[in-house]
C-alpha cells in the first residue's frame, strides 16, 4: 500500500511540474515554429541565441529590466512563469 502511495504523489508532483513549465506554442505566434523569425519584424530570431541569451532576455523581460520595443509584450507574456520555469524553458531552444 505504501508503494502505491507513493507512486502516486510521485505522479501528481511530475504532473504539477509539467503544468507550471512555459507554454512553447504561444510562443510560435510571433516567433515562429522553430524560433526562426524576427517577431513583428523587431526581435532577434531567438534561434540563433545561446541557451543563457534567451534565459538572460526572459528573466529580465519579467523583470521589466530588459527589452526594446516589444518589452511590454514580452512582460505580459513571461509574468505568470517563475525563473526556474523561463530557464529551463531556455534550455529547449537556441544553441
Amino acid at each position: 500500500m505504501k508503494k502505491i502511495v507513493l507512486a502516486s504523489i510521485a505522479a501528481l508532483t511530475l504532473s504539477s511540474v509539467a503544468m507550471a513549465g512555459v507554454n512553447g506554442a504561444a510562443c510560435a505566434a510571433c516567433h515562429g515554429k522553430n524560433f526562426e523569425k524576427h517577431a513583428m519584424g523587431k526581435s532577434k530570431i531567438v534561434a540563433n541565441l545561446t541557451h543563457a541569451e534567451i534565459a538572460t532576455a526572459l528573466k529580465g523581460y519579467k523583470a521589466g529590466t530588459f527589452g526594446g520595443p516589444m518589452k511590454g509584450i514580452m512582460k505580459g507574456q513571461v509574468a505568470r512563469y517563475s525563473d526556474a520555469d523561463l530557464e529551463a524553458f531556455a534550455q529547449t531552444i537556441g544553441k
